[in-house]
C-alpha cells in the first residue's frame, strides 16, 4: 500500500483543504494522474498521484481542513486491494429485494411493485449521460464537473478544459458559466411572467411623457418588469465563501495585526522605459511570441534598490531580522476567485527579457492551476501591477512575513513643468507599504529613490 498524503504547499503552510477528490475508490489511477484538489491560501491546485494502482481507500473527506503530512488516501500498486470492497456494497441489495417476496403470499400484487423498482433505477444512472456524452472527448470529468453541467444545463463540448491533458475541472464550467450566464435556466421561469409584465409596462410609460413629475415612479414600475422571476424569489443569495478567498482574508487580517502598515508613494517620469518598449516592442513580440510590458522594467529597478537597501528584503523572526541573501520577486497574478502570488527566484540574475518571460509563464500557469508548491514559495519582497488595471495608485497589504511590497499604477500621458516649460510625459506612481517594526520612512523613500533613478535615466538594452 502507498500512502497519499497532505503536502506542504508554502514554508509558511502548515495545513490544506481537500476540495475534491477526482476518484473513487475501486477507481484505477497512473502515477502523477490528478487524485484530488486542495486549496491553500497561497495555491489552489491539483494534487497528482504518487503511484499507479487502484485507489484503496479514502480517508480525508472532501471539505476538511488537514495538516501536511497527514495520510488522505491509500493507494494499492497491486490494484486488487478495493475491488471486493467495491463489490461489498452490491450485496446487501438482493437480500432487500428478497425481503418484500416473503409477506407476498397474502398480497399477489406485492412482488410486482417491487419489479418495477429496479427497472427505474436503472435509467436514473443513465439520465446524466446526456451531460456526459459531450464531455468525453476533453477526457475524464469528476461527478462534481457533471453535476454542474446537469444543473446549468451545459453542452461539456463548448467548455475548453485546463486540467491535465485538457480535462475539464470545475472551474473551467464556472468559468463558462460566468461567461455564458445561466441563460438556459432563466427562459422556462421568466416565460410564464412575461404575459403578465407586458401589459403592465404600458401604462407607466406615457406617464413620464405626459408630465415630468412621474419619471421617478415609471423607473421603479419598469425594473420589476425585467426581472419578473424574483416574484418568488429571496431579494438575497447567499453562498459560503471559497476556501482561498477564506484563506486570502486569514492572511490578510494576520499581515494587518502583524506588521504597522505605512505607505509612501513616488511619482516616477517613465517616458525613457516608454519610448524604449515602443521602438522594440514589435520586434519582442516577434523574437520571443509574448509582449513586452512595463513590469520587468519596473522588478528590475527594485532589483537594483534592493541590492542597495538589503534590509527590504529581510524579514523579521521575532527579536531578530532575517537578511536574504537571494532576491526572490514574488509577483502578484490575478484569478478569478481570488489571487496568487507565485515567485520569480534569483530575479537579480535576469535581464528585462528574462523577467519578462518568467512574469508570462508564472502567470499563465497560476491562471490554469498549474504551479508547483515550490513556485508559491520563498519570495523575499513582493510587487504587485494594479495599474493594469488603470488604477493610478494603491496602498498593497504586506505578503508576511516579507517587509515591504511595491505596487506599480497605470502609465499616463501627464503635462508636467520641466524647467519652466510645460512637457508631455509617461508619469507612473510607485507605491511602497513597509513594516515599520523595521523600516522607518527616509530608508522607504531612499529605496524608492533608487528605483525612481533607474527608471527615469534607463539605459539598459532589452533585445
Amino acid at each position: 500500500m502507498i500512502d497519499v498524503v497532505m503536502p506542504q504547499m508554502g514554508e509558511s503552510i502548515v495545513e490544506g483543504t481537500l476540495t475534491k477528490w477526482l476518484k473513487k475508490p475501486g477507481e484505477r489511477v497512473e502515477r502523477d494522474e490528478p487524485i484530488f484538489e486542495i486549496s491553500t491560501d497561497k495555491v489552489d491546485t491539483e494534487i497528482p498521484s504518487p503511484a499507479a494502482g487502484t485507489l484503496s481507500e479514502i480517508l480525508v473527506e472532501e471539505g476538511k481542513t488537514v495538516g501536511i503530512n497527514t495520510i488522505v488516501a491509500r493507494i494499492d500498486e497491486a490494484g486488487t486491494g478495493a475491488k471486493p470492497k467495491a463489490e461489498e456494497p452490491a450485496a446487501p441489495p438482493p437480500p432487500q429485494v428478497e425481503a418484500p417476496k416473503t409477506p407476498a403470499p397474502p398480497q399477489a400484487e406485492a412482488p410486482k411493485a417491487a419489479t418495477p423498482v429496479p427497472a427505474p433505477a436503472e435509467p436514473t444512472p443513465e439520465a446524466p449521460s446526456a451531460a456526459e456524452t459531450p464531455a468525453d472527448p476533453a477526457g475524464p470529468l469528476s461527478p462534481l464537473v457533471r453535476k454542474l453541467a446537469r444543473e446549468h444545463n451545459i453542452d461539456l463540448g463548448r467548455v475548453k478544459g485546463t486540467g491535465a491533458g485538457g480535462r475539464i475541472t470545475k472551474y473551467d464550467v464556472e468559468a463558462y458559466v460566468s461567461q455564458v450566464g445561466a441563460q438556459p435556466v432563466a427562459p422556462p421561469v421568466a416565460a410564464p411572467p412575461a404575459p403578465a409584465s407586458q401589459p403592465a409596462a404600458p401604462p407607466p410609460v406615457p406617464q413620464p411623457v405626459v408630465s415630468a413629475p412621474p419619471p421617478p415612479p415609471p423607473a421603479p414600475v419598469a425594473a420589476p418588469a425585467t426581472p419578473l422571476p424574483p416574484a418568488g424569489v429571496a431579494k438575497t443569495r447567499i453562498e459560503p465563501l471559497s476556501t482561498m478567498r477564506i484563506k486570502i482574508a486569514e492572511h490578510m487580517v494576520m499581515s494587518k495585526r502583524t506588521s504597522p502598515h505605512v505607505t509612501t508613494i513616488h511619482r516616477v517620469d517613465m517616458t525613457k522605459v516608454a519610448k524604449m518598449r515602443e521602438r522594440h516592442k514589435g520586434q519582442f513580440q516577434a523574437n520571443y511570441g509574448f509582449s513586452l510590458t512595463y513590469l520587468p522594467f519596473v522588478v528590475r529597478a527594485s532589483v537594483v534598490a534592493l541590492r542597495q537597501f538589503p534590509l527590504l528584503n529581510a524579514s523579521l523572526d521575532g527579536n531578530n531580522i532575517v537578511y536574504h541573501n537571494e532576491i526572490n520577486i514574488g509577483i502578484a497574478v490575478a484569478l478569478e476567485n481570488g489571487l496568487i502570488v507565485p515567485v520569480i527566484r534569483a530575479a537579480d540574475e535576469k535581464n528585462v527579457l528574462g523577467l519578462q518571460r518568467s512574469v508570462v509563464d508564472l502567470a499563465a500557469r497560476a491562471r490554469s492551476r498549474q504551479l508547483k508548491p515550490d513556485e508559491v514559495q520563498g519570495g523575499t519582497f513582493s510587487i504587485t501591477n494594479f495599474g493594469s488595471f488603470g488604477s493610478l495608485m494603491a496602498t498593497p497589504v504586506i505578503n508576511q512575513p516579507q517587509v515591504a511590497i511595491m505596487g506599480i499604477g497605470t502609465v499616463d500621458k501627464t503635462p508636467v513643468v520641466i524647467d519652466d516649460a510645460i512637457a508631455i510625459r509617461s508619469i507612473c506612481h510607485l507605491s511602497l507599504s513597509f513594516d515599520h517594526r523595521l523600516i522607518d520612512g527616509a530608508l522607504a523613500d531612499q529605496f524608492m529613490s533608487k528605483a525612481k533613478q533607474v527608471l527615469e535615466g534607463w539605459s539598459e538594452e532589452v533585445l
